[in-house]
């Protein structure tokens, strides 16, 4: 039988592995919950903040090219997709959280207590792929962008970016939740550019609607069915189901079973609502692409550089690919911090190895930027989207290596005790598993 985990391993030691600190220690608990009933509006302050962080992930630029892609070529018959795969990335992260607030670990720890040395070894130098594939996509990301708004090469621009590294000292002296802040406000921007651009394209809002309703068609043509997969395997993202589960205890909240299960109720409030946003967001992408270009006969456009260039004449506004390129900017700025802090924890969660924040940024920077330069250069932008499309698949072939593990231990109830997976959440998960799975994998025979 598998060891129970118990809240007080990381402070005292009982797991079969010792954990000398926590991962992120310096943040651990380090931001108070009000105590006492009759408080619901501050302590859901007070737990806001992660949610809006994991948000990130699910609208970064390998979501923008699915998502221009599919709204581009089928209007808004995939919109439907979009809201089905964000229902699932909301399920995987409130079991994400609730594994970090219930046992005190985050999953790289969990992973570390449960299984042999190679085993975990192996699942570290997985998800230190995954991170270096997703941070090779905020590099393209934040490349492109600068090209589009200061006219800076490809090359060039890439290489500006490991200079971010700078940002994240400034961020992590500050404080956990100075960060967040930041975090936020970007958010507020990218969602503002879009809310915008949606208002400059007028949509079909009758269409919108019923893009919603998931369509028989998208199993049935191939074409459609490829860029619906695509998109799911660009929403959920493996080194989340890390960070959240990390993140929500920096949370000062009771221990106790009581204290406990108010944190999770709130940690999955919190997690909701910001994923809600990210729904926006890439909603906001698709339908752009549908009313601005499908519905103008460009049913070919999947480059951010293509979109840009086009959504000016085809709005008539000048400001619409300006507002297009800052969301994207801030979009990268925004995964770069993320990114990040899930190496950090991996890193400390996995293998107890440490590193101040900008050494550990500059590692994994420098592990994208090379072939990021390299196609920069031989192949332009061009070479720039096919790098990354490969960064998801790299992403997708992570996937499951988090997936599993995390639903195997929040149904477990020697591990979870009274917190463990339902029957009816614990079908859930492992159906909502296997599809992610099983899509990925199809993603990945195809891209072969």
């Amino acid at each position: 039988m598998s060891p129970p985990f118990s809240s007080d391993a990381v402070e005292f030691g009982s797991y079969d592995f010792p954990v000398a600190r926590e991962s992120l220690s310096g943040s651990h608990r380090s931001i108070t919950v009000p105590i006492g009933a009759g408080q619901f509006w501050k302590k859901l302050g007070a737990f806001a903040g992660p949610g809006y962080l994991v948000a990130v992930g699910y609208m970064d630029p390998g979501n923008w090219a699915t998502d221009l892609a599919g709204g581009s070529a089928f209007g808004y018959t995939l919109l439907s997709v979009i809201l089905i795969s964000s229902l699932m990335a909301m399920l995987l992260q409130a079991l994400s959280a609730k594994l970090g607030i219930v046992t005190g670990l985050d999953l790289a720890q969990a992973c570390r207590a449960s299984y042999s040395p190679p085993v975990r070894v192996v699942l570290w130098l997985l998800c230190e792929l995954a991170i270096v594939a997703c941070d090779l996509a905020e590099v393209v990301g934040t490349a492109i962008a600068l090209q589009l708004l200061f006219g800076i090469p490809l090359v060039w621009g890439v290489v500006l970016t490991g200079f971010d590294v700078l940002l994240i000292l400034v961020l992590q002296k500050n404080g956990f939740r100075q960060l967040e802040a930041f975090i936020v406000a970007l958010l507020i921007v990218i969602a503002g550019c879009f809310a915008v651009e949606l208002a400059l394209s007028q949509p079909d809002v009758a269409a919108v609607a019923a893009g919603l309703i998931p369509a028989p068609r998208v199993l049935t043509n191939p074409a459609m069915l490829y860029i619906a997969i695509g998109i799911i395997g660009a929403t959920v993202m493996p080194h989340n189901l890390y960070l959240h589960s990390s993140i929500v205890q920096t949370r000062r909240y009771d221990r106790t079973e009581a204290g406990k299960r108010e944190a999770v109720k709130f940690a999955t409030i919190d997690s909701t609502i910001a994923l809600s946003l990210a729904l926006f967001v890439n909603a906001a992408i698709l339908i752009l692409a549908a009313s601005a270009f499908h519905s103008r006969g460009q049913t070919s456009v999947a480059g951010i550089g293509q979109a840009y260039s086009l959504l000016a004449p085809m709005l008539g506004a000048g400001a619409a690919s300006v507002l297009f390129a800052v969301a994207l900017l801030a979009s990268g700025q925004n995964s770069t911090v993320t990114a990040t802090l899930a190496g950090q924890i991996v890193m400390e969660g996995f293998v107890d190895l440490r590193m101040p924040g900008w050494a550990r940024r500059m590692v994994t920077r420098s592990l994208a930027i090379i072939p990021a330069v390299a196609v920069a250069g031989l192949y332009g932008a061009s070479g720039t989207m096919r790098l990354l499309l490969l960064s998801q698949v790299v992403l997708s072939l992570q996937l499951p290596f988090a997936v599993v593990p995390l639903v195997k231990f929040t149904s477990d109830k020697v591990k979870m005790g009274a917190f463990a997976n339902g029957p009816l959440l614990k079908a859930s998960a492992w159906g909502v598993s296997g599809l992610i799975i099983a899509l990925n994998l199809k993603l990945l025979w195809d891209f072969i």
